[in-house]
């Protein structure tokens, strides 16, 4: 490989970038495609967009010949607001799941390591955990504590990282008040829109364990799944 391939290939997956590298077969050549970057006029987008999407390498049929396509995204993560019974059940099931869970409470009552004894727990408040821990695209966010002093802040960078789903617990009534609260706050509605809200698959679930299936279940759609069009 080229070193300058190479390098920039190194340089996104220290910044939890996904990239493709595209190798015709026939010639040899390589070229290196950036999810960041607009790649709309590329010859292979639908098939880039679909390999960025499912995570997955392969050979590929096309006009100019066959191409190897080498797809490097990083390990999805699940970060969840609230160390909840509902997040008890949630934590261990993303981690079969294959995801990085990470719990932030900053209620110590909740946030404990008897309650949470093998998931990565912080107990501090999510602006200071972020600081250091940024949020991306191949991160959903699932905010359950259903408080606003904990919830806002996460959702709404959630929302300007552009993280792949961000979900929130609460009904219908809580919502329009969270939306309220985050139109004040400068967030575009066409961001807002994006929150899953009443959080989770709409399976009918009533107790934690269910509702954690549902929501896993949504997360595990928003990573895999091409999004409907009207």
């Amino acid at each position: 490989m080229d070193l300058s391939l190479l390098s920039a290939l190194n340089e996104e997956r220290a910044a939890r970038g996904a990239t493709i590298l595209v190798t015709d077969m026939a010639s040899g050549e390589q070229r290196l495609v950036l999810k960041r970057s607009d790649f709309s006029a590329d010859p292979l987008h639908d098939e880039l967009v679909r390999r960025f999407r499912s995570g997955k390498s392969g050979m590929i049929e096309t006009d100019a010949g066959n191409m190897f396509l080498t797809v490097s995204v990083p390990p999805p993560r699940l970060v969840i607001i609230g160390a909840v019974h509902i997040s008890q059940a949630l934590a261990p099931m993303a981690e079969i799941a294959g995801f990085d869970v990470t719990i932030i409470d900053p209620r110590t009552a909740f946030a404990t390591e008897e309650r949470f004894p093998k998931e990565t727990l912080i107990a501090e408040w999510p602006e200071d955990v972020l600081k250091d821990a940024p949020l991306d695209a191949f991160t959903a966010v699932a905010a359950v504590t259903h408080d606003p002093k904990i919830d806002d802040l996460p959702l709404q960078e959630a929302l300007k990282a552009g993280c792949f789903y961000v979900g929130a617990l609460g009904s219908r009534k809580t919502h329009a008040k969270r939306v309220e609260r985050f139109l004040e706050a400068g967030i575009p509605q066409a961001d807002i829109d994006r929150i899953d809200a009443p959080i989770g698959l709409d399976i009918g679930a009533a107790s934690p364990a269910e509702i954690a299936v549902a929501v896993l279940g949504k997360v595990i759609a928003a990573l895999r799944k091409e999004p409907e069009t009207a």
